[in-house]
C-alpha cells in the first residue's frame, strides 16, 4: 500500500509538474504570436490580441484603378464577414468591385486563379490555409499578377514568414490593397512514386519547405478534429507516435555535386524557415536568395536525442551555432546546405509533404528553385 501510495503521489506531482510546463510554455508562444493559439486558449490564458495596425490615408489615384480577385475556402469560418469588409474597402477608395470565387474540392484555387488573371484581374488573393495559399500560388507563378494572401488555415506558415498580420484582417485588407509588390522564389518537387506503375512525373510547387520522414508523418498523422481545437499544436502530437521509427537511409545530391549518403530522421528542402511558435527551423532560409536551404535532421538514443535535437533547433533559432567536435558527440544533429536544385534517393519509400500536404510515399524526390517566380504583397517598405 506504501508503494501504491507513493506512486500516486509521484504521478500527482509530475502531472502538474507537466500543466504548469505546458501552461508556462504556451503563454510564451502565445505573447510572441496570439495566432498560433486558438481563440480558447486565448481566452483562458487572458493573452491579448494583436494590436490593430494604424489605417493608412485612402490613395485616390483614378490611374490606379486595380481590379482584385479573392479565391476563397468556403470552408472557412468568417468569409462571409470578410467578403463584406473586402467590397466596403475597395468601394471607399474607388476601385472596381472585387471578384469573390469559391473554391471546390475538385480545384483548391488553381483554375479559380487562372480563370481571375483571364478576367483582367491585377491583383489575386488567396483566402484560406496554406493549400488555397499553394493552389493560387501554382497558378500565378511567372505571370505579371500579383498575389495577395488573408490566411485563415490552421498553421499559415507562408503568411508567417511573410511578417504579414495574422490577426488583424483589416491590415491584411489594407496590404492587399495599398502593400507594394516584391518578387519571391518558389520552390518545385519532382516526385518519382513509390510503386513503379505509379511514376506519373508529378510536380507540386511549395512557398516553405518540402521534405521526406518524420515531418511528411506527423503532417499525414495529424487528426483533422484537432487541428480544428488545438490549431497547429495538433502536429506535435501526430510528431509523437512516430519518434521510434526506422530513421531513413537516403543519398542527397546537391546541384549535381558529390552525393551524400546517410541515415537521418527527416530530410528537408526549404524556401523559408520559420515554423508557428517562433521556432526557426532553418534560420538562415531566404525566400529572396535564389536558392534552397537543404537541411537533414538526425537524433539517436531515443527520448535523450530528440530531447537534443528540440534544443538545437531552439538554440540555431537564437543564433547560437555548435561547432564540429561538440556535435560530434552528439546523439542528434542538422546539417546545412544550398544551392538551386536537390535531388534525394531513399532507399526505401518514405511520406513525402509540401507545405503542410501529405503527398503519399516516393522512392526519389527533386527540389528546384525558381528565383523570383511569385509577385506578393507585403507591407510598404518592408522587404520579405
Amino acid at each position: 500500500m506504501v508503494w501504491v501510495w507513493i506512486l500516486g503521489v509521484t504521478a500527482l506531482v509530475l502531472a502538474v509538474f507537466a500543466t504548469i510546463l505546458s501552461v508556462t510554455l504556451a503563454r510564451q508562444i502565445g505573447k510572441r504570436d496570439p495566432s498560433a493559439l486558438p481563440r480558447g486558449w486565448r481566452t483562458f490564458l487572458r493573452i491579448a490580441p494583436v494590436a490593430a495596425a494604424p489605417a493608412t490615408g485612402v490613395a485616390l489615384d483614378p490611374d490606379n484603378r486595380a481590379q482584385i480577385a479573392f479565391i476563397v475556402n468556403p470552408t472557412k469560418d468568417g468569409t462571409a464577414e470578410l467578403r463584406e469588409r473586402a467590397m466596403r474597402a475597395c468601394a471607399i477608395r474607388y476601385l472596381p468591385e472585387p471578384m469573390w470565387i469559391y473554391t471546390t474540392e475538385e480545384d483548391p484555387g488553381t483554375g479559380q486563379a487562372r480563370d481571375a488573371i483571364e478576367a483582367g484581374a491585377d491583383v489575386v488573393v488567396a483566402v484560406g490555409g496554406d493549400g488555397t495559399v499553394r493552389a493560387v500560388a501554382e497558378a500565378l507563378a511567372g505571370e505579371d499578377v500579383a498575389m495577395g494572401i488573408i490566411p485563415l488555415g490552421t498553421g499559415n506558415l507562408f503568411a508567417r514568414n511573410l511578417d504579414l498580420p495574422l490577426a488583424d484582417t483589416g491590415a491584411l485588407l489594407r496590404i492587399v490593397i495599398e502593400g507594394t509588390v516584391e518578387r519571391v522564389d518558389v520552390g518545385w518537387l519532382d516526385i518519382e512514386r513509390a510503386l513503379p506503375s505509379s511514376r506519373d512525373g508529378s510536380t507540386h510547387l511549395f512557398l516553405v519547405m518540402a521534405g521526406a520522414g518524420i515531418d511528411a508523418e506527423m503532417v499525414a498523422g495529424a487528426d483533422p478534429i484537432l487541428k480544428k481545437r488545438l490549431g497547429w499544436m495538433a502536429y506535435f502530437f501526430a510528431a509523437v507516435e512516430h519518434l521510434g521509427d526506422k530513421r531513413i537511409k537516403a543519398t542527397v545530391t546537391v546541384d549535381e555535386g558529390l552525393p551524400l549518403e546517410a541515415e537521418m530522421r527527416t530530410v528537408l528542402m526549404a524556401n523559408a524557415g520559420r515554423l508557428p511558435g517562433g521556432l526557426q527551423l532553418i534560420p538562415d532560409a531566404s525566400v529572396t536568395d535564389g536558392e534552397l536551404d537543404i537541411a537533414t535532421l538526425d537524433a539517436r538514443g531515443g527520448l535523450v536525442g530528440w530531447t537534443e535535437l528540440f534544443g538545437s533547433v531552439v538554440a540555431q533559432g537564437a543564433g547560437i551555432k555548435q561547432s564540429e567536435l561538440l556535435r560530434t558527440w552528439r546523439t542528434s544533429r542538422i546539417d546545412h546546405r544550398k544551392g538551386r536544385s536537390v535531388t534525394i534517393d531513399m532507399d526505401s519509400p518514405q511520406r513525402v509533404q509540401v507545405d503542410g500536404e501529405s503527398l503519399g510515399r516516393a522512392s526519389r524526390v527533386r527540389g528546384r528553385i525558381q528565383a523570383g517566380g511569385l509577385l506578393i504583397k507585403v507591407p510598404a517598405g518592408i522587404k520579405p
